[in-house]
């Protein structure tokens, strides 16, 4: 079989160094630098800016003015080796920024596979994306935040510094989550709220009617009588067979810097169970 040419355009710069796969394509006023890696088949389709040690998984496009792996936007970083990794077959819309790790936390940012970064959005420093993640418009999240697989995010909303977001969770657009996501939840809000269960997405996962069920009890539950964190554990203990309720359970029991975003009803009294 015949490798595939790589074609750069003549107006573009590839600084010596660079690792190119087979097949790339590099358009007209793109700059990669010298410790890129670009794998098979991957677009730059024009001014494209590609900077320090930022590694492009095969099959990307990168579309006109996205900037990718350039210093983060942290004073504590005095220009340590970091890194930029981005997984296979993204779609990289216009003016996308996402910027490499700091030297002081994780060192590096991971976007995942799959995944789809619509005009202006923003990765910053030190985030972890998972698989099939979606950023509408003018997304931005802060540094060291966590995005599970599967996770929307409407056009304008933000994600606090070291937030996290559970995997299959819809966050409606312009809202402010300032603190962290179940999977599978649906938030919305200037001050964003759990508004329900993104059940469309557990059904495009494939999750069975019983586990819906499930999960929707499990939800009631953890945001009833008591703190989230007792609730938690029971639900946990009461139904640990099923992954969607296990998931749940276990993100609220985990580490994290931050609180849980609630349904709006329970606000008021969970700004006290989790201090």
């Amino acid at each position: 079989m015949t490798a595939m040419p790589t074609i750069i355009h003549p107006a573009a710069i590839v600084e010596q160094g660079a690792r190119l796969g087979e097949g790339v394509r590099i358009g007209p006023f793109c700059h990669v630098g010298a410790d890129a890696e670009i794998g098979d088949r991957v677009e730059l389709i024009s001014h494209v800016v590609v900077a320090g040690m930022t590694s492009i998984g095969a099959g990307t496009r990168v579309f006109p003015h996205a900037s990718l792996g350039c210093e983060p936007q942290n004073g504590a970083y005095k220009g340590e080796p970091t890194t930029l990794r981005i997984g296979r077959n993204n779609t990289i819309r216009e003016g996308v920024t996402m910027h490499r790790g700091t030297g002081n936390a994780r060192g590096e940012t991971v976007v995942g596979d799959n995944c789809m970064f619509l005009a202006y959005a923003h990765v910053a420093h030190d985030c972890v994306l998972g698989e099939g993640v979606t950023f509408a418009n003018n997304v931005m999240i802060g540094g060291h935040v966590t995005i599970g697989d599967r996770v929307i995010i409407g056009g304008g909303a933000g994600v606090h510094q070291f937030c996290t977001v559970g995997h299959h969770a819809f966050i409606g657009g312009v809202s402010a989550v300032v603190n962290d996501v179940i999977p599978f939840g649906m938030v919305q809000g200037s001050r964003a709220y759990l508004a329900g269960l993104n059940i469309v997405g557990m059904k495009r996962s494939g999750m069975s009617r019983a586990d819906i069920h499930a999960v929707r009890a499990a939800y009631r539950r953890l945001f009833g009588e008591g703190t989230i964190r007792a609730n938690a554990e029971a639900i946990l203990a009461e139904n640990p067979q099923c992954a969607g309720v296990r998931d749940i359970a276990e993100f609220v029991l985990a580490d994290s810097k931050r609180k849980f975003i609630t349904p709006a009803t329970a606000r008021a009294s969970r700004a006290l169970d989790d201090d």
